[in-house]
């Protein structure tokens, strides 16, 4: 028979490792890290091995050192996945190889004290690699290892120092083995939620370092069509000067003339000028957000495309069906850079077109603006429609697949939107849905 106590403490034990186990889970689901779901398995294999241990069930002592292998292997490939740095570290001098040497005997002699006292295989091979992980990788800085490792080693330190296991068994407290998983669990908790903010902050650097991968990968485009844009420009300006030339030489140059000639030059100046603006703005860094014009955006990214929709005689068509200066609030060459992505794989398909036509209808209600984008390249394989969102995705050949990732990732973030794409009689369509500025 077990007292009220003794039963109470080890509900408590299995409480606290299948919390862990939901928790690890659900971090899985949401991450897909493989950290989390061996975490989670080992965890699930020390519950059967503790509540064998316990003998409050009826399990065989077959079970329980089952359990205890999976656990082991588990906890291997948790570690292994969790670890930070180099496994080896590069070794210069004879001093490295001196103090590296040292250093895994400290790791050795201490996992070997951390098994003599909680004698459970799976925790001791956790702590053995992540103390290599953090030893032989120090000068990368503070690490989630670090919480875990420096823990375990403090508490085992101190059970050495004061002889705490013997004091603690003879004292006829609970087993050190229960206190062990909740002291495990709790560290672990910690340190996973740091791991976790880790990989939030890696993401978000990751998906900026794409956004200017994506500009990039399109600057040979765009430069192309930069150097269309100004080549009329340049060639109107050069017969000016020519007319100008000619007047001047047979003297038939008169004020007015010449205030013509002048006026038409500017224009063109003031054309190219803006040309360069527009390109500028479009690679802004600049997280500036404000409400803006939607039909500004739209024209800033049509002004990069507009060489292009002309070199393969695309039709395109902006159709405001409310107020032209409609705003929405947000960063505008985010929005450009969104309308830019998806109208570059509207030109993409149609290059090969009949009478290729690119529409652009701009609507709202009261709470939203919604812009359609739609062309009549055939539309989207229907297999294909839930996946052209996804990074690295592309039916293209030399296609990079995370323009669309990106118009979804700018849309959904940083404007609070939502997209859609849908096939119409024609061709695809996509729908992007804003929140209005009243």
């Amino acid at each position: 028979m077990f007292d009220i106590n003794t039963i109470l403490f080890y509900g408590i034990t299995f409480g606290i490792l299948i919390m862990t186990i939901v928790y690890t889970f659900i971090r899985y689901l949401y991450s897909k890290e493989i950290f989390y779901i061996s975490y989670c398995f080992m965890q699930i294999f020390s519950l059967i091995f503790i509540i064998s241990y316990s003998k409050l069930f009826t399990i065989s002592y077959f079970i329980q050192e089952l359990s205890l292998v999976i656990a082991s292997i588990f906890a291997m490939i948790f570690a292994i996945n969790y670890y930070e740095g180099k496994f080896l570290p590069k070794i210069t001098n004879y001093k490295e190889l001196i103090i590296n040497t040292f250093l895994l005997n400290v790791v050795i002699l201490t996992a070997f004290y951390h098994y003599v006292l909680f004698e459970y295989l799976p925790y001791t091979i956790i702590y053995a690699i992540l103390f290599v992980s953090l030893i032989f990788n120090l000068k990368q800085g503070f690490k989630p290892a670090l919480i875990y490792v420096i823990g375990w080693s403090v508490f085992c330190i101190l059970l050495f120092i004061f002889d705490f296991k013997n004091f603690y068994t003879q004292s006829g407290y609970f087993d050190l083995v229960l206190l062990v998983f909740a002291i495990e669990a709790m560290l672990f908790t910690i340190s996973i939620a740091y791991k976790y903010n880790d990989l939030k902050m890696k993401n978000k650097n990751f998906e900026k370092m794409v956004i200017q991968q994506s500009k990039f990968v399109k600057s040979g485009e765009m430069i192309a069509n930069i150097t269309h844009q100004f080549r009329q420009p340049l060639n109107n300006i050069s017969y000016i000067l020519m007319n100008l030339k000619k007047r001047f030489e047979n003297k038939n140059l008169d004020e007015l003339y010449f205030d013509k000639k002048i006026n038409q030059a500017n224009e063109q100046i003031d054309f190219l000028s803006k040309t360069i603006d527009d390109f500028k703005e479009f690679y802004n860094e600049t997280k500036k957000r404000e409400n803006f014009s939607v039909k500004e955006a739209i024209e800033n990214a049509f002004t990069i495309l507009d060489a292009d929709l002309k070199n393969h005689n695309i039709d395109l068509k902006i159709d405001f069906q409310t107020f032209e200066e409609i705003k929405i609030f947000g960063v505008k060459n985010e929005l450009s850079q969104v309308i830019f992505s998806i109208v570059s794989n509207s030109i993409d398909v149609l290059k090969n077109i009949k009478n290729p036509k690119i529409k652009i209808e701009v609507s709202s209600s009261s709470a939203e603006v919604k812009i359609d984008i739609t062309d009549n390249g055939g539309g989207i394989k229907t297999k294909n429609l839930k996946k052209i969102f996804e990074p690295y995705f592309t039916t293209k050949i030399e296609g990079t697949g995370i323009g669309l990732y990106l118009v979804k990732m700018i849309v959904e973030e940083s404007f609070g939107g939502k997209i859609l794409v849908e096939n119409k009689k024609e061709g695809a369509c996509f729908c992007l849905f804003f929140e209005k500025v009243i």
